[in-house]
């Protein structure tokens, strides 16, 4: 398997995963019953897993874009080590991104979106260079 798809699948697990702290959250505040139900005045969620399941979303709109550019490499016979290093590159700034994201450090949210950005556009200027 390339560097490419372990990225990928790295990615997708960590994303995959990153709901469990907030649901385990939702869980120890309102209750079992109350987290899987719909109740009438749910409590909110602790400040930092509001920004956790906003990070997860976040992950998922990003993964739609990640995935296909992957599969376009593989598929093109593109791989190499720029679209490997671009693919490291995202998955880690993913895994910053949701980290600084729930603790709320000032900038870090924004600069490791930011980069993760950046190594999607390294991916797709290795496609349209080829």
């Amino acid at each position: 398997m390339s560097g490419e798809l372990i990225y990928l699948t790295c990615t997708i697990v960590f994303t995959a995963l990153l709901w469990i702290p907030y649901v385990l959250n939702q869980i120890s505040i309102q209750g079992l019953v109350n987290a899987v139900g719909y109740p009438e005045n749910p409590v909110p969620l602790a400040p930092w897993a509001q920004r956790l399941k906003a990070a997860h979303y976040n992950a998922v709109e990003n993964l739609v874009l990640f995935a296909p550019l992957v599969f376009v490499v593989e598929i093109a016979g593109l791989t190499s080590p720029a679209t490997q290093l671009s693919c490291l590159v995202f998955f880690v700034a993913r895994i910053a991104h949701a980290v600084t994201y729930a603790l709320a450090v000032p900038w870090a949210r924004s600069l490791s979106f930011a980069v993760g950005y950046l190594a999607l556009l390294g991916i797709v200027y290795q496609i349209i260079t080829a």
